[in-house]
């Protein structure tokens, strides 16, 4: 029975879905004007677990995420760098789906991109004018009259006298109240022509807010059975996406609000200014990378340690991004896939009646107790080595698969370099490349076989110098990795 945390009641309840086995749920995408961070990365890798548990559980699951590619901010890189909006936001949605592939997240059943739906949000706007709960201010704009929504606030959890204008709410003398948020904006002059859509208020584009009414709705209709984002969305985004939608509509937008929580890089919210801002590609990339190219190459083994280091924890913790704890991280996930190099894996189909499995499905029916799932990944890798049991190896895979991970044959992560261990050799940019590594084997192989171990040796102490181990296997196999 599955139970989920629900940001609206403050309660972990069972989940019943609107329609029997079927969910629909909405996540709120990205802005695409630049590349996606590590707060992304927790927020796209939290809701591709949690779709993957209810697809495992035997629910149709729709999973649309939205894009949001008109925005001030994208404007503004499209004029700094004088291109079309439309380049740089497929140059950043190329980005970001080369960033989804890396680190294994599945791509959403939908992705609507906010220009695609503006018809629709002014659909929505015309409704909340005709019930007076939106008006058009001196300078152009249409603003939703806070006030005249008995239930804002219900989300934050705070009264609309402690509420303050959101973060990308403006606040002018053409508002009747400060709270009032900004649902249709007026072009100015100055602005691309690309940017200017025709509407009963004149020319113009959508506020931030409207989108996700109107795209969730078109998509998938009210209510929702989930609705989802990052943490700093609660307020005032979603609160707003709330007023409109049941402003307009009337019931209930969505059932259940999900949140993850917030990532800190060492105990500090992650921002340009303090100078600990790090993107996903620069993270995990397995060489420099240009940021005028949107495609990359991911280091294998570094992306599934990141993914890890975010499933480990519960989606709704606090995560804090250290050097430390990736190193931990990394040397968590090391394990798990030495004990796949030790033990191969026999296939298997999972039997939930299994108690490692049984256990597994507790902890994430338990709102998505990833962290209490992973233990059991550490308790069948400890099985498997210690009995050398292929059945534990082939169970820990297949769970793993269920977040995600251990999906990667394990010789090949293993001939993967990683910057995330603890006075790691680092990079020369000269290193062995894997066909010379397994040449050196094969001549220490042939040296020992013929009994000259001084040359085993030399050959052992040259390949330990360009960061590779090696382990000797029964029946004269030798294993390499890269430290």
């Amino acid at each position: 029975m599955l139970r989920i945390y629900n940001s609206l009641s403050r309660t972990k309840d069972v989940f019943t879905p609107i329609e029997p086995n079927a969910v629909r749920m909405y996540v709120c995408g990205m802005t695409v004007y630049d590349f996606c961070h590590l707060g992304h990365a927790r927020m796209l890798v939290s809701f591709d677990v949690i779709q993957r548990w209810l697809r495992q559980l035997g629910y149709q699951v729709k999973y649309v995420r939205n894009i949001t590619d008109i925005d001030d901010k994208i404007i503004r890189r499209a004029v700094e760098t004088n291109r079309r909006m439309r380049e740089v936001t497929d140059f950043y949605i190329a980005a970001m789906h080369a960033d989804e592939r890396a680190l294994g997240v599945q791509s959403p059943d939908a992705e609507p991109r906010a220009t695609e739906h503006v018809g629709d949000m002014i659909g929505i706007i015309r409704k909340l004018e005709e019930k007076g709960l939106a008006y058009q201010g001196s300078d152009g704009d249409v603003n939703y009259a806070v006030r005249q929504f008995e239930g804002y606030g219900k989300l934050s959890g705070k009264s609309i006298d402690d509420l303050r204008a959101g973060e990308r709410v403006a606040v002018t003398d053409a508002k009747r109240d400060p709270l009032d948020f900004v649902l249709w904006k007026a072009s100015k002059p100055e602005e691309p022509a690309e940017t200017k859509w025709e509407s009963p208020y004149g020319l113009g584009r959508p506020g931030w807010h409207i989108e996700c009414s109107a795209m969730s709705n078109a998509l998938l209709g009210m209510p929702l059975d989930i609705h989802g984002g990052g943490p700093d969305l609660k307020f005032p985004h979603h609160e707003n996406e709330i007023a409109q939608s049941e402003g307009a509509f009337g019931g209930q937008m969505a059932n259940v609000w999900m949140h993850c929580g917030p990532l800190m890089v060492d105990a500090d919210k992650m921002s340009k200014s303090l100078g600990n801002f790090h993107n996903i590609r620069h993270t995990i990339a397995a060489k420099a990378v240009d940021d005028g190219v949107a495609e990359y190459e991911a280091n294998p083994r570094e992306a599934e340690m990141l993914r890890f280091f975010i499933v480990r924890n519960h989606y709704r913790s606090t995560q804090n991004y250290t050097a430390d704890n990736l190193f931990d991280a990394q040397q968590a996930i090391d394990r798990l896939y030495q004990a796949l190099l030790n033990v191969p894996a026999e296939p298997v189909d999972i039997d939930w009646a299994d108690p490692f499995a049984a256990r597994f499905a507790e902890s994430m029916n338990d709102d998505f107790n990833t962290a209490g799932a992973v233990a059991v990944l550490f308790e069948l890798a400890a099985q498997a080595n210690r009995e050398q049991c292929a059945r534990s190896a082939g169970l820990m895979r297949a769970l793993g698969g269920v977040l995600g991970l251990l999906q990667k044959d394990p010789a090949s992560y293993f001939r993967s370099a990683t910057r995330y261990i603890k006075d790691a050799r680092p990079h020369t940019g000269d290193e062995l490349n894997d066909e010379a590594i397994q040449t050196l084997v094969d001549q220490r192989s042939a040296a020992k076989a013929n009994r000259d171990f001084a040359l085993a040796d030399q050959l052992r102490d040259q390949l330990h110098e360009q960061g590779v181990e090696l382990e000797d296997k029964a029946g004269g196999v030798t294993q390499w990795r890269r430290a």
